[in-house]
């Protein structure tokens, strides 16, 4: 247990970024199992309607540092590849 005030304030503030990051990602997770359960129905306006929810809140999460950008990059380049091939009729994956 930290016994310096700064240590105590730094305690405070991981335990808020911690939570408020696991926020973000459970949300992320939620958002893209949203897109690829649209994708799976083969409902293409509502796959590229999810996809726009959720490619501004990867950006978001990548610019916080929840996630590394790379993670982020090929979230949204999987995402868009799937929800492309809906519209091709190739099939889901």
């Amino acid at each position: 247990m930290a016994n310096h005030k700064s240590a105590l304030k730094r305690m405070r503030q991981g335990r808020l970024r911690r939570l408020r990051n696991r926020h973000v990602k459970s949300t992320l997770k939620t958002m893209i199992k949203k897109v690829r359960l649209a994708v799976d129905d083969k409902d293409e306006t509502k796959a590229r309607e999810e996809l726009s929810r959720v490619i501004p809140l990867i950006d978001k999460a990548v610019s916080k540092n929840v996630v590394h950008w790379r993670n982020g990059a090929r979230k949204v380049s999987r995402l868009t590849r799937l929800v492309s091939s809906v519209q091709s009729g190739e099939g889901a994956r």
